[in-house]
């Protein structure tokens, strides 16, 4: 039996908000709790790079389109965004706009980043759940975006912003989402069978179960098939999640004995604030610690029943490693909001 329920988490347990603004150096913006910056500015100014001038008005259209919307793109800069059907897979709902000349009138310099986060708390948030009719999980699947002027058309005096609704993974990776948010379980879960990488110590964005990751999803569970009625306190989650997530993992592995790999067996659980927004599912997920107790460890191939290893010939497949943890590198760097 399992003790090591939500040791190590995938997300930070906060409002998560993104901002948007095209050809951001990434290097910095992953100092900055990995907000991802794109603006619907001029292809050249916003770093786009090729495409020619349909992908600029395509992409012009898909930045100063209304509520209803969604977008999606395949570039890291957006430089492709286009309009899309909200039936078919896509990365950013447009939710509703906001204008900020109250604050910001002619000649005033453009908000900084910790400044455009403060702004999408207060103006896009509770649009969020009156768009939804229903309160938007503050630690769901999906998270406030918002699409802001590059700094040209700031200079040119637009304050316009659109407020959005996206599916950030752990590491700041968006991630297609298909079907309108309305309509979208919020419980922040995987499919069974992905892997999520590490990130350092941590958790990051799913990855092929064959490199070295954090965790392996073996397992999803509605907590309301254990109690229907009233929100179970962690405590109790935690005792139906051990049995259960054993029940899934011994299936899942058709008996692999985890202490032998070297693995763990973990859960997540949910917050109130979760379950009075309709999320209740969790997932079962397996994955190692680092011999210090002090992150996880790399854990490299599947270990599904039917998975085959691709561990080279004469080779063992590695599970659960206990390298020694990295060496110290000093504090991270302040992060906005935390």
């Amino acid at each position: 039996m399992s003790d090591e329920g939500e040791r190590f988490h995938t997300g930070a347990r906060k409002l998560r908000t993104w901002l948007l603004m095209a050809g951001a150096m990434f290097g910095a913006v992953l100092a900055l709790s990995l907000s991802m910056l794109f603006s619907w500015g001029p292809a050249e100014v916003a770093g786009g790079t090729g495409g020619g001038a349909a992908d600029t008005a395509a992409r012009r259209e898909a930045f100063r389109s209304p509520p209803g919307s969604c977008l999606t793109w395949d570039r890291p800069d957006a430089g492709d965004a286009k309009l899309i059907g909200c039936e078919a897979p896509h990365r950013f709902e447009v939710i509703g706009l906001v204008n900020v000349a109250d604050r910001f009138p002619p000649d005033v310099p453009s908000p900084d980043l910790s400044q455009w986060r403060q702004i999408a708390e207060e103006r896009c948030t509770k649009m969020a759940g009156d768009y939804l009719h229903k309160p938007l999980d503050p630690f769901g699947k999906l998270s406030v975006g918002v699409l802001y002027p590059s700094a040209e058309e700031w200079d040119d005096g637009d304050r316009e912003l659109r407020c959005g609704l996206q599916w950030a993974a752990p590491g700041g990776q968006l991630q297609l989402i298909t079907g309108p948010a309305s309509a979208q379980e919020q419980s922040n879960i995987w499919k069974v069978g992905t892997c999520l990488a590490l990130a350092g110590k941590t958790v990051g964005d799913p990855i092929e179960c064959t490199k070295p990751h954090a965790y392996e999803i073996v397992g999803e569970l509605d907590l309301t098939s254990k109690f229907p009625d009233e929100f179970p306190e962690p405590d109790e989650q935690k005792t139906w999640l051990d049995t259960e997530c054993n029940r899934l993992v011994e299936d899942y592995t058709g008996g692999l004995d985890l202490g032998a790999e070297k693995l763990i067996l973990t859960w997540d659980t949910r917050e109130k604030a979760s379950w009075e927004a309709g999320s209740t599912k969790v997932n079962c997920k397996v994955g190692a610690k680092l011999e210090d107790g002090s992150g996880l460890a790399p854990v490299t191939g599947s270990i599904h029943k039917d998975a085959k290893s691709e561990a080279p010939p004469g080779q063992a497949p590695m599970h659960g490693e206990h390298p020694a943890p990295p060496p110290a590198q000093g504090p991270p760097p302040s992060q906005p909001g935390e």
